[in-house]
């Protein structure tokens, strides 16, 4: 189908305000841009439970914790969703996907522990890799004290951050703590290859590939492994007693491919995928509620599928 007429919309608004999204000179730059078109075309006025900020300790200093208890949510111990937010290893932040977390915590019935993990290109790779690792063993062991049942935790984020999900799952695979399922919302999973998608996409679809390439070269050292599977765990060799999956991509997203790809081989390798395909959207649709209210709907989906499985 066609670019959805909302979502075309603000691709037009973009293109003629010189694209909130292309690549910009400096990396805070950057960051004041996605910052800007969260405040602009997301809404984060969903009313939830409670929100409760949290430190912990990290690799490299302190890490902030925002948790979101869903609307009505008594003290009892309810599903716990880890999530990283996208924004290219280099914005992105608490703010700017307040929003999506509020969605989700109250469509998915579960706490929500969005991590403030570290940035590129004052902490290029592995730092975030490495914080959300920490991030997910610290609120497996406090679990109980934030209202979390162990049994029924979920590692999730979305475009960079979940592909930084994915990589977390894998790295905890054998090792614990038991992750309950992964949740993976339009990720990007392999920075070694160019898909078909990133080609057809790559202007003109939010996400260019000039901003993508100057994320990579922010993020990643010079003598980075592209097809590291901390980086692109599309690359893994191995994809077999991993968690349960639900990978959601959209029609016109440049990493909706790769995306495919990954639920195909987690299903070869005997895990169970719910994958979905969010036809006539782009990248970043879910984080602009205001712009897109389609939004609304697929946190809806991805909540049905959190509460069904757990």
């Amino acid at each position: 189908m066609p670019v959805e007429r909302r979502a075309q919309r603000l691709l037009d608004m973009l293109a003629a305000t010189g694209g909130a999204a292309a690549a910009e000179p400096s990396p805070s730059d950057r960051r004041a841009a996605l910052r800007t078109l969260a405040q602009m075309a997301d809404d984060a006025s969903e009313v939830v439970g409670a929100i409760e900020q949290v430190v912990m300790p990290g690799p490299g200093g302190q890490l902030t914790l925002r948790i979101y208890s869903p609307y009505g949510a008594s003290s009892e111990l309810l599903p716990g969703l880890v999530f990283f937010h996208g924004g290219g290893w280099v914005a992105g932040g608490l703010d700017t996907h307040d929003g999506l977390c509020r969605r989700l915590a109250n469509a998915a019935g579960a706490r929500v522990g969005a991590v403030d993990y570290r940035l590129a290109p004052e902490h290029p790779f592995p730092a975030a890799f490495e914080d959300a690792l920490a991030a997910t063993h610290w609120v497996a062991e406090q679990a109980a004290r934030l209202g979390i049942d162990p049994a029924r935790l979920i590692v999730g984020g979305d475009s960079a951050g979940g592909g930084i999900a994915a990589a977390v799952c894998q790295a905890l695979r054998g090792a614990g703590p038991p992750i309950a399922l992964q949740m993976l919302i339009c990720p990007i999973l392999d920075i070694a290859d160019e898909s078909a998608s990133r080609r057809d996409f790559a202007d003109g679809f939010f996400l260019t590939r000039a901003a993508m390439a100057a994320d990579l070269r922010d993020y990643l050292p010079t003598d980075a492994d592209a097809s590291d599977p901390r980086l692109s765990p599309l690359q893994a060799q191995d994809l077999t007693a991993l968690p349960p999956a639900l990978i959601h991509t959209a029609e016109y997203d440049p990493f909706r491919d790769e995306g495919a790809a990954y639920a195909e081989r987690l299903r070869s390798a005997g895990v169970a995928v719910e994958a979905h395909r969010h036809e006539g959207m782009i990248h970043y649709f879910y984080a602009l509620a205001r712009a897109i209210p389609y939004a609304r709907t697929a946190a809806e989906q991805i909540g049905a599928q959190v509460r069904a499985k757990l």
